[in-house]
């Protein structure tokens, strides 16, 4: 595997692959979750590229920012053993050469304003940002992300429609735990009780999807249930919704593509899971 961690090394890396190219961006300290994707990558791909990089941008707190697990050696010997060509490890200012403050960003408006978005000002507009410039970095066919993250998966496939990018988006469903706790890098932040408390929004999530397929469409009344029982296991609330599954927009009574989707603070984590309901 070659690394590099400059963009003239990237591009030049990449100018000598021959075939169908994927990108497997992620922030690294890398798990089942990341390495199912990769797995993907080479399913759908002749070669695959794995890019490591914490975005500040896409923070909204520098305490967050500081926090962030950093395993680049444990990473790169993760990819190497899942056989990538190639992992892209830039520095900030590689990213942001003439500082975050001046730098083009990139918005899709209304997707980026709600749930996550609205939780985490600005952090949206992060995301599409570094994911725009990854994908001019690289100009891979494919780009590959997890389906936990379900809200940034639907604005990176609107950026690529709006901006008319030729990248096929692929989403992969969550990687879990034994007990449905999604995998996810903040895990780590979960002291072992916390951990014991975690699966509880996975467990609401099912609750909410058995019971749209029971019939129930009194989608108000479901969330409302969903908050108090993730309330009664202690974790706080951050929001939990039933929407199109599409768009995130608010379904009527005869939709059959939903998505439940929650977010919840716990200790210093703040966890994000979904489930797809198809009626």
């Amino acid at each position: 595997m070659k690394q590099v961690r400059s963009v003239a090394q990237l591009r030049e890396a990449v100018a000598g692959l021959q075939g169908r190219v994927a990108l497997v961006p992620t922030m690294g300290n890398l798990h089942e979750g990341h390495l199912t994707l990769v797995r993907r990558a080479h399913e759908i791909a002749d070669h695959v590229v794995v890019s490591i990089f914490v975005n500040p941008l896409q923070f909204d707190r520098e305490q967050d920012l500081q926090a962030y697990p950093r395993t680049e050696e444990q990473d790169l010997a993760l990819l190497r053993s899942e056989a990538v060509e190639l992992a892209f490890t830039p520095s900030t200012e590689v990213i942001y050469p003439r500082s975050m403050e001046t730098h083009t960003r990139v918005e899709v408006p209304g997707l980026s304003d709600i749930f996550c978005g609205e939780s985490r000002p600005g952090h949206f507009v992060g995301v599409a940002t570094i994911v725009c410039k990854l994908f001019n970095m690289v100009q891979p066919q494919a780009a590959v992300f997890g389906k936990k993250d379900f809200q940034q998966l639907l604005i990176i496939r609107r950026m690529v429609e709006d901006l008319a990018m030729p990248i096929e988006i692929v989403g992969v469903d969550t990687v879990r735990e034994a007990d449905g706790l999604a995998m996810s890098s903040r895990n780590n932040y979960l002291n072992p009780q916390q951990r014991r408390m975690a699966p509880a929004l996975y467990h609401a999530l099912q609750q909410t999807a058995e019971a749209l397929h029971q019939g129930r469409r009194q989608y108000a009344e479901l969330e409302e249930q969903a908050g108090k029982l993730i309330a009664a296991a202690g974790m706080r609330p951050d929001y939990f919704s039933i929407r199109r599954a599409a768009d995130l927009g608010e379904p009527g009574e005869s939709e059959t593509a939903l998505v439940v989707l929650g977010a919840a603070f716990l200790g210093m984590a703040r966890l994000i899971d979904n489930l797809e309901v198809k009626l």
